[in-house]
């Protein structure tokens, strides 16, 4: 208690703070100190943990012999022209704001159930849509929307096996997005996806609308892979696949399948489904009691991978190519012709 006393200050004696009270708070903050210290450990743990990530060398854009001189004018009028932004469809509030980078959509949802957006001077409900010609405010600021009046960019990227299509890994293995090059306004998203033992077609993209054409079951959009197997399927099991396969989470089936020749016990085929569920290829054949050594995509919807595009490479579509796309999609028929 005596060096409990000779801690304690003069002006604590004087205001008559008890040795027991004194001693307390000292232990109390002394607590508090090494909880802080653990915690700081930890952080610096995590933060060293994350940048051990070794550095990954960027993929490879795939050289190509330039197109000739009328298509080259074609793809110089597109990258020139606006859409018609009195021409363009509805959106819904959330989304429009979250594109324009005011916050994540389920942060505008809440934002909205808060009355803290409003609409040409209303208040804002969720499922609401606005157009161009709308004013928006959120919290008391005017907000000025991002609408996508220019093509969106799209790349193919031959993905490599050991590499995952995902962004945030708590394992810290190799995604294709450190390996792709970054966009200067925006974020490749990715249609669809390849698990790690997948190979071939990934196609990247910026628009959120043609990710959502190309990969809602809904559109049926068709998903052609190489398969390579240890065996060969009878036809009896070939027909199985086409007429549907009762899996875990429903019946899948092949729309199309044929084999493609092969050495040894190893046979390749090519096969056609249109659902994407999850392993789906792999279960498929999994239930004729053949399992998978190889799994390459080789075309999504109307896009192929390309013949000379090479694993780890990834090429970019000019803009005569994204109009095709774009119209196959459906979504070209507000282009205008619109000059800067």
């Amino acid at each position: 208690m005596s060096q409990a006393k000779k801690k304690m200050t003069k002006r604590q004696i004087r205001d008559g703070i008890s040795t027991k009270n004194f001693v307390k708070d000292r232990i109390i903050a002394g607590k508090r100190r090494k909880n802080k210290q653990n915690q700081s450990g930890k952080i610096e743990l995590l933060s060293a943990a994350k940048a051990v990530k070794p550095r990954v060398a960027k993929a490879k854009k795939m050289i190509q012999r330039a197109p000739n001189q009328e298509v080259q004018q074609r793809a110089r009028n597109l990258k020139a022209q606006r859409i018609d932004l009195k021409q363009m469809e509805p959106v819904r509030i959330q989304k429009a704001l979250a594109a324009s980078g005011v916050g994540s959509r389920r942060e505008m949802e809440q934002w909205i159930i808060q009355g803290l957006v409003h609409v040409n001077g209303k208040t804002a409900q969720l499922g609401d849509r606005i157009t161009p010609e709308d004013e928006v405010t959120v919290r008391g600021s005017s907000i000025n929307i991002k609408w996508p009046d220019r093509l969106p960019k799209i790349i193919v990227y031959y993905k490599q096996e050991g590499e995952i299509v995902s962004r945030d890994d708590p394992q810290g293995r190799l995604s294709v997005f450190d390996r792709l090059p970054q966009t200067a306004s925006s974020r490749w998203v990715a249609i669809g996806r390849l698990d790690i033992n997948t190979s071939g077609l990934l196609i990247l993209t910026t628009s959120g609308e043609l990710v959502n054409r190309f990969a809602h079951p809904s559109f049926e959009v068709e998903r052609e892979y190489a398969v390579r197997v240890l065996g060969e399927l009878t036809e009896d099991q070939k027909q199985n696949l086409l007429n549907g396969v009762q899996l875990d989470d429903g019946i899948a089936k092949a729309q199309q399948l044929w084999e493609q020749g092969g050495e040894g016990a190893n046979r390749w085929y090519n096969i056609i489904i249109k659902e994407g569920k999850n392993h789906e290829v792999r279960r498929l054949f999994e239930s004729q009691g053949l399992t998978i050594s190889r799994l390459v995509r080789v075309r999504f919807g109307p896009i192929p991978l390309p013949a000379r595009l090479k694993r780890g490479q990834y090429y970019e579509l000019n803009e005569l190519e994204v109009a095709n796309v774009m119209s196959w999609a459906g979504l070209q028929q507000s282009m205008k012709s619109k000059r800067r």
